[in-house]
């Protein structure tokens, strides 16, 4: 009898370190599971971080700013720009542009030739824009050569009518 009780206690004590070295597999399976995890999300954070000074950089226009030529500011703002659309002001600009508008009609000048008018009133209104042709650039190919046209192979020889 005494045999059988060793064997129980042995085999309880073996199951029982069997049971608690798996306990241990398991939390370090648990805590290495933990750090990739915070790693993970600590690489998509610097990701993240990388891809917004990406798009810093592209959207920095100083260099493009230096590079282009200065304009100067319109002398007078505009007024009219400025000015919110309410009712009252609505009624206001429909009354002067309707006033506008019958002072035109009333104009001998574009009642005897209103597209004339109209052209002659543009003139002198907008600055004329001057449109300089610039020469046509050379297409190079890859290696560095010229690119050549090429030329139909139907227009070189010989043509014949029949009828």
């Amino acid at each position: 009898m005494g045999k059988t009780n060793i064997r129980s206690d042995s085999s309880d004590s073996k199951s029982n370190h069997k049971f608690e070295r798996k306990l241990q597999f398991y939390s370090k399976v648990k805590d290495a599971v933990a750090s990739l995890t915070a790693q993970k999300s600590i690489a998509k954070k610097n990701n993240k971080q990388k891809r917004r000074q990406k798009k810093l950089k592209v959207y920095n226009l100083s260099s493009l700013l230096e590079s282009l030529p200065e304009l100067k500011a319109p002398q007078k703002p505009c007024n009219e720009d400025n000015f919110k659309l309410n009712c009252n002001s609505r009624q206001k600009l429909v009354l002067k542009e309707g006033q506008r508008l019958s002072d035109i009609f009333k104009d001998l000048s574009f009642q005897m030739d209103p597209l004339a008018a109209i052209h002659q009133h543009l003139l002198s209104t907008r600055p004329v824009v001057v449109v300089e042709e610039q020469p046509k650039k050379k297409r190079f190919n890859t290696n560095g050569s010229k690119k050549r046209k090429n030329k139909s192979k139907a227009g070189t020889g010989r043509q014949s009518m029949d009828m």
